[in-house]
């Protein structure tokens, strides 16, 4: 396997990465470059610099995984690496110390006049009534988005006697008092409030020109703006024009709209305080390294054949939500991958339930791998990626719910999956804690063990159907590995069905043969990722 590593990635990367695969450092490249080259690589890892397209994704047929060795992934066309099954990671704590520092330091500078004042004096100049600046302590300080990095800032500016009110609807209102701060449900009445005001919000169409002309017109007059999020998230022109007004004091950025294209930046001309930053958040040796390693390890593994700690194109399969469920995830594969192939037809619906202790648990990692085991009977290229988006662009439902009914197993999983040529119920579940099984199919109460090769063959409760079945096989050259042969549990119930696992497929000759044995109807070769 081989790995690109572009954008003066620390060394440190290539280390970690060469247990498992080739690395190749080379330079920042152009589309086309990337575009010619990629088709050799099982994953590529990137800074900012290079934009991952969709060009570049889509010649990219070996790729497994994208690396972002730093926060944001927004020069990584996402869908396109979704719907072409690659894992998209990312480094959401390398850089965190880095990043709230470098706001921490940006508020301090432009309150100071600091970069003014150094310029002034190293031009032999003594103006110190020109550079008179203002304090941070007992300001208000409004920080929309209260993640890791803005909630470090917050620690700090708390330290250094600032008040703090806060705006993040994912972040709850105890949360925030408890960090000492005022939570402020609606941003129409954050704004007012603030002296200071810093962005941590990632670059989405909800965030994009979210200060701009009209929320600048509901601040303070002569309040602070700092970002060192994302550019676009303060419209440019909008700041240049309310500082230029007097309506912004000052403003520090350190990242634009169109990098690293500075010159095309209005702020560049502004006439007025600002601070400019090229990009610097992450810019620190230790947030460098942190980031390249973070990154190099998640490779590392999934080219391993494990799973990212990061991925944020697959947030069900994050390490946290994974791990209370791993257990039943092939199980629960098998388990649509068995639905489907008995099925068979279009699917319309997918429900599924969780019973016992599962009951209790996050289920989407399951409701993933049930998808993947269901899409991949009828299509190529299903992985854990892609196919909550196969399904999307199918007009596939996916109903999931909780059971309290008890059951006879630690935790049980119920597929029901409704196609254009029928429906068919699945149960999965675990024996013993770790052996799974397929414990029902349909109205039929089994307890199966999911292999590759199965044979699915409905038929009437009469003498030697068993001995009649068998005999085609053997006469096939087809061994039997194990047979289960279940009745309904109405004893008057005239239908069975062998579940026999074979170590080798069965082709359509073999299936004909099976189907013209009186008494039997409708058998299935069923062919499992197992």
């Amino acid at each position: 396997m081989k790995v690109l590593v572009t954008d003066k990635i620390n060394e440190s990367a290539g280390n970690i990465i060469t247990s498992v695969a080739k690395v190749d450092f080379l330079p920042t490249m152009s589309e086309e470059e990337l575009v010619k080259i990629i088709p050799q690589y099982d994953a590529l890892m990137v800074r900012s610099q290079t934009k991952v397209t969709s060009r570049i994704i889509e010649a990219g047929n070996n790729l497994k995984i994208i690396g972002r060795a730093g926060v944001g992934v927004d020069n990584i066309d996402l869908d396109a690496a979704t719907q072409k099954g690659i894992i998209v990671v990312n480094s959401p704590d390398g850089n965190t110390m880095a990043a709230a520092e470098h706001t921490v330091a940006l508020m301090l500078a432009m309150a100071r006049n600091i970069v003014p004042a150094a310029t002034s004096t190293k031009q032999g100049k003594w103006d110190r009534a020109k550079f008179t600046g203002c304090e941070l302590f007992s300001k208000t300080l409004g920080i929309v988005g209260l993640g890791k990095i803005g909630s470090h800032v917050a620690e700090v500016a708390l330290a250094l006697g600032m008040k703090l009110v806060v705006f993040d609807p994912f972040t709850s209102k105890e949360v925030v008092e408890k960090m000492g701060g005022e939570y402020v449900q609606n941003l129409d009445d954050f704004w007012g409030k603030c002296d200071f005001i810093t962005v941590h919000v990632p670059k989405t169409k909800d965030t994009i020109n979210m200060i701009n002309k009209d929320t600048i017109a509901k601040m303070k007059k002569g309040v602070r703006l700092v970002n060192c999020a994302r550019g676009g998230i303060i419209n440019e022109q909008d700041l240049k024009d309310a500082i230029e007004s007097g309506q912004v004091a000052s403003a520090a950025i350190d990242v634009y709209e169109n990098e690293p294209n500075i010159q095309e930046c209005s702020l560049i001309h502004c006439e007025g305080n600002i601070v400019l930053t090229p990009h610097l958040g992450a810019s620190t040796q230790e947030a460098q390294i942190n980031v390249a390693i973070d990154v190099a390890e998640q490779i590392k593994e999934v080219l391993s054949g494990g799973s990212a700690s990061s991925a944020v194109n697959i947030p069900s399969l994050r390490p946290d939500k994974l791990e209370p469920v791993k257990d039943y995830m092939q199980i629960a594969e098998n388990s649509g991958e068995f639905a489907m192939q008995v099925t068979g037809g279009m699917i319309k619906t997918i429900e599924i339930t969780a019973q016992g202790n599962l009951a209790e648990l996050d289920i989407q990692p399951l409701e993933v791998a049930v998808l993947k085991g269901a899409l991949s009977s009828m299509l190529e290229g299903v992985n854990y990626v892609n196919a909550p988006v196969l399904a999307k662009k199918r007009g596939i439902d996916i109903i999931s719910s909780r059971s309290k009914v008890k059951c006879n197993f630690a935790g049980l999983l119920t597929i029901k999956l409704t196609t254009d040529k029928g429906i068919t119920t699945v149960a999965g579940a675990l024996v013993a804690k770790d052996i799974p099984r397929i414990v029902k199919i349909n109205d039929y109460e089994t307890s199966i063990r999911p292999e590759k090769h199965m044979l699915i063959v409905p038929h009437v409760n009469k003498p030697s159907m068993i001995a009649k079945v068998a005999q085609v096989i053997g006469e096939n050259n087809i061994n039997i590995g194990s047979m289960n042969v279940v009745q309904k549990n109405d004893k008057h119930e005239t239908e069975s069905i062998m579940v026999i696992n074979i170590d080798t497929g069965v082709n359509e000759k073999t299936l004909s043969e099976i189907s013209k044995i009186d008494g039997v109807h409708d058998p299935k070769y069923v062919n499992l990722s197992a």
